[in-house]
């Protein structure tokens, strides 16, 4: 034994009957934990005076102030009658049908998803968090249309662990479709945090939720034909490589396939991801061209084209969100059994990723051309160059894989779809005069 064994196995078991050696040792210790407790003890003050002052401020919002997490909020769910509505919206009333968790469900494309899988039967629970990237009264118009046709949004959000356990608890959900995201390629340079936030983290959480789930269920989910990149061979395949990403929102999509590939290789989960090109249609996101394009026409103000080095032409496979739906069905019907249970992997699972797109590529210009018809209004022009904000010359799908596997055939020309669109907005913002985005 060591010196200061021996000398700890002196200490009496009786206390104030030790007289205390007075070895420098000794001493130096005592001035070392005597320092050790006084650090201790103020820091344990300060860390109490910024508890009280954070809940004690006049100035504590329940509502986060920084824009990359304001999705993050105090929402209220749980209770009978909330689980009565969660179980009555995710009741599957087809024979053959599929119970779904739909995440965006609010959202463009998860608003025609819900309605869709509703209408042929399938139980269908949504999940958004409402936030304000564009005009929320735009998502509550698209809430009230799927309330009407019996589908629950829950409000709430993707990174809320808990919530997303309680759901998967009063539902055993067969599928999961993935939608909820940040989404935008230019406002990823203004707020890059709410794409982490919600792409990334967001994603894992769901991820984290799913293979723990019994039994886990099948996920199909949006990348997006953004994870191209800089990539010139066209058309766009699912072999090219991805590795090239022009925009940070292309990167958290890139990463989210990444992810997908990890929690398919360690957990079992069945994956689907699918690379949507340029959808548009009624009920559509007011940050994208033909939307704002068509609100800035009526309005008699300038809007900007933008053109490529050498006057070069910008391009988009605009996909029609009727052509997108069908193609999610399909993921989601096609899609296999996850192999893991209880978060333990069981075998291997299945992991795909397909293009869904139009196969069609329209100038940018073109695109104006039929606006300008069906608005009858001349559009005031502004050419520019293409800036380096993540934007990309062209897009176009090789869709032969999603055509082989899915059965996707998309039908809906560039003309056709935009009428569908402009007949839409007009019935919708009460004739254009309504200011809409």
């Amino acid at each position: 034994m060591s010196k200061q064994m021996s000398h700890l196995d002196n200490i009496p078991s009786t206390p104030g009957k030790f007289k205390m050696d007075k070895s420098p040792y000794i001493h130096n210790r005592l001035r070392w934990h005597s320092s050790l407790a006084k650090l201790t003890f103020w820091s344990f003050m300060f860390l109490g005076l910024i508890l009280i002052f954070f809940f004690r401020s006049p100035s504590s919002n329940p509502l986060p102030q920084d824009p990359s997490r304001r999705s993050l909020r105090t929402y209220n769910w749980g209770g009978p009658a909330w689980e009565k509505r969660v179980r009555s919206s995710a009741r599957i009333r087809s024979r053959n049908g599929i119970s779904v968790l739909v995440t965006g469900a609010a959202g463009f494309v998860g608003t025609h998803v819900s309605a869709a899988l509703k209408r042929r039967g399938d139980g269908v629970l949504g999940l958004d968090n409402f936030n304000d990237y564009y005009d929320p009264s735009l998502k509550r118009a698209r809430q009230a249309l799927l309330e009407r046709s019996g589908v629950f949004i829950v409000e709430g959000d993707i990174n809320d662990s808990a919530l997303l356990r309680k759901l998967f608890e009063v539902v055993a959900f067969t599928h999961v479709m993935h939608l909820a995201a940040q989404a935008g390629v230019r406002y990823a340079m203004e707020n890059p945090g709410s794409y982490v936030h919600s792409n990334i983290a967001g994603f894992v959480n769901l991820l984290e939720v799913c293979k723990s789930a019994n039994p886990q269920p099948a996920i199909v989910w949006a990348s997006s034909s953004s994870v191209y990149g800089l990539n010139t061979k066209v058309p766009f395949s699912e072999r090219d490589r991805t590795d090239q990403p022009a925009s940070l929102y292309a990167a958290t999509k890139k990463a989210g396939e990444e992810i997908a590939h990890t929690y398919n290789h360690i957990y079992g989960l069945s994956l689907t991801g699918l690379r949507f090109f340029t959808v548009y249609g009624p009920w559509g996101r007011p940050d994208m061209a033909y939307f704002f394009f068509t609100r800035d026409i009526l309005k008699g103000k300038s809007i900007s084209i933008f053109e490529a080095a050498n006057h070069g032409t910008v391009a988009r496979d605009f996909t029609y969100i009727d052509d997108i739906v069908k193609g999610c069905l399909a993921a989601l019907d096609t899609a296999e059994k996850s192999s893991g249970s209880g978060g333990k992997k069981k075998g291997p699972a299945q992991l795909r990723v397909f293009n869904l797109g139009n196969t069609s590529p329209v100038p940018v210009s073109d695109l104006v051309s039929i606006l300008e018809r069906l608005l009858k209004v001349n559009a005031k022009r502004n050419i520019m160059k293409l800036p380096r904000n993540g934007d990309v010359q062209f897009t176009h799908a090789n869709i032969s894989l999603a055509q082989r596997e899915l059965g996707y055939k998309p039908s809906t020309d560039l003309q056709t779809g935009l009428k569908k669109f402009v007949r839409w907005y007009l019935s919708y913002y009460s004739g254009g005069q309504k200011a809409a985005g």
